[in-house]
């Protein structure tokens, strides 16, 4: 860490960008970085006023009206994007190590998933920039009708402090490959990557104007390019409550939203299971990032049959966890966010203590396990209601609940029994029974004997609160763009 602090010092002397260039906010006030691992403030960052929201507002409009980018050629934005990719791997170790100073997740996987994952995006989504077709239609025969697939226009592009990097790589790559303006504003828990960005873009060689980026809360920052008339898409990953609360503002102007809103995921695991692989990939669906992951499977339904057996096997594993500096390649998780986020995570903890649920891995016991730093042990509770608040809401952190089933629908019941549609993982060795749970689920996402396995080709979405739209694959690039019918009058006069 000494090293990769001295050889990537952080300076942040402005934040908002836009028109190709740094601006000072309109403000004075800073918002403080800090180190979830160590809580030092290494750094503060702008708050963006209302009038920086509407500058950076008016460039991409600006630059989508003077076609700035869509007047190249579709070849042209192709290798722009392909460069994008290159250059963020050519940066891979500052990426990571940014990115690991301000989530608090291992270094190891900021520099081996999330910035591969970052790069893979914005290679993937290029091939798509020459591949976005209109089509013709059988109509009367004196007219030619045909399509177009046309970009909205400017995208508010909104994400969440999980996957910093790879989040924002995932919905800039696809507006800018569906031929959309971005005005960008990250969680303002995790700005450092996303100030990597500008100039990755710039040198790579998209246009001023075209991208653009402010930073600070929500409620101010967010709100404004949520509401501004001149923003024609919300493309939002955060909780559901603020989802709604965005759905609903951007219905005055009736704007189009993608909503990734986070989930409750059952993770089922039959009897005929291979339970080693069912334990590890239980113990990747629940613990992996800390528990900070929208797709998370901390509902872990269990086949009474082999509870006992499975649990003995997990309970190991989880107690070879390795809390600790994400800088120690030793350690397989991190520290919680912020303070904030700690506290409420800790609070889930209690309860399910105080309510005499059964704690079979980590506990209020544990939660000090340093003198500073907002780390927290996996937390297992066994026998948990399937109507508990621990078993019915999104903690986003290490606290998992176990729920008995007793046969197939049973175990269906219980699992979408729940507010969220996200994602769902089913582990047998039936096929038939395995692709029976995937059709009853009602889930945009479903694992068989695996869990949370993602990439960019293949399309990501949630039903009920989890979320409205698609990122990802054919059907991403349909919700980024407007489709417009055209009708040509053939004229016989001859």
């Amino acid at each position: 860490m000494i090293c990769l602090s001295e050889k990537y010092p952080i300076k942040i002397p402005a934040s908002i960008y836009y028109g190709g260039q740094w601006h000072n906010s309109r403000s004075s006030n800073r918002i403080p970085i800090i180190n979830p691992a160590t809580e030092e403030e290494v750094g503060t960052f702008q708050d963006a006023t209302i009038e920086d929201v509407k500058n950076a507002v008016e460039s991409a409009k600006d630059a989508h009206n003077r076609g700035k980018w869509l007047g190249i050629t579709s070849k042209e934005r192709e290798d722009i994007l392909h460069k994008i990719s290159e250059l963020i791997l050519e940066n891979r170790e500052k990426l990571a190590f940014l990115e690991t100073i301000d989530v608090g997740k291992p270094y190891k996987n900021a520099y081996s998933m999330d910035i591969i994952g970052a790069a893979r995006s914005f290679r993937y989504f290029a091939g798509w920039i020459t591949k976005i077709y209109g089509e013709t239609t059988p109509v009367d025969p004196q007219f030619f009708n045909y399509t177009l697939r046309e970009p909205m226009g400017v995208v508010g592009v909104i994400t969440p402090w999980n996957f910093p990097l790879a989040s924002a790589a995932k919905k800039i790559a696809l507006s800018l490959a569906t031929g959309n303006c971005v005005v960008f504003k990250p969680s303002e828990e995790t700005v450092m990557t996303a100030l990597e960005l500008p100039m990755i873009l710039k040198e790579a060689g998209v246009p001023d104007g075209v991208f653009n980026l402010v930073t600070g809360f929500g409620e101010t920052v967010g709100n404004e390019i949520v509401k501004s008339p001149d923003i024609d898409m919300i493309s939002f990953t955060g909780h559901h409550i603020t989802g709604t609360i965005i759905q609903k503002s951007a219905s005055d102007t009736l704007k189009k939203c993608v909503l990734e809103l986070g989930g409750k995921s059952p993770n089922i695991v039959f009897d005929d299971a291979n339970i080693e692989e069912a334990v590890n990939w239980s113990y990747k669906s629940a613990f992996f990032n800390q528990g900070e992951n929208c797709n998370a499977g901390t509902r872990l339904f269990l086949d009474r049959k082999i509870k006992e057996r499975f649990l003995k096997k997990f309970i190991k594993l989880t107690n070879e966890t390795v809390v600790g500096d994400p800088f120690d390649n030793m350690s397989t998780m991190g520290p919680m966010i912020s303070r904030t986020h700690y506290d409420k995570v800790t609070g889930y903890i209690n309860y399910g203590e105080e309510n005499g649920y059964d704690l079979l891995a980590g506990g209020a016991e544990e939660l000090k396990l340093f003198n500073k730093g907002y780390f927290i042990s996996p937390t297992i509770f066994n026998n948990v209601p399937n109507d508990s608040k621990l078993a019915q809401e999104e903690i986003f952190g290490p606290v998992l609940s176990i729920v008995e089933f007793d046969d197939v629908e049973d175990a269906i019941e219980k699992a979408n029994n729940v507010i969220y549609g996200l994602a769902g993982s089913v582990h047998t060795t039936n096929l038939s029974k395995a692709h029976y749970l995937a059709r009853k689920l009602n889930v945009g996402n479903v694992w068989i004997n695996c869990h949370g396995v993602a990439d960019p080709t293949s399309p990501y979405g949630g039903r009920k609160l989890s979320g409205v739209g698609t990122e990802g694959g054919p059907q991403g690039i349909y919700d980024y763009t407007q489709m417009k019918s055209v009708w040509v009058n053939i004229h016989k006069d001859w």
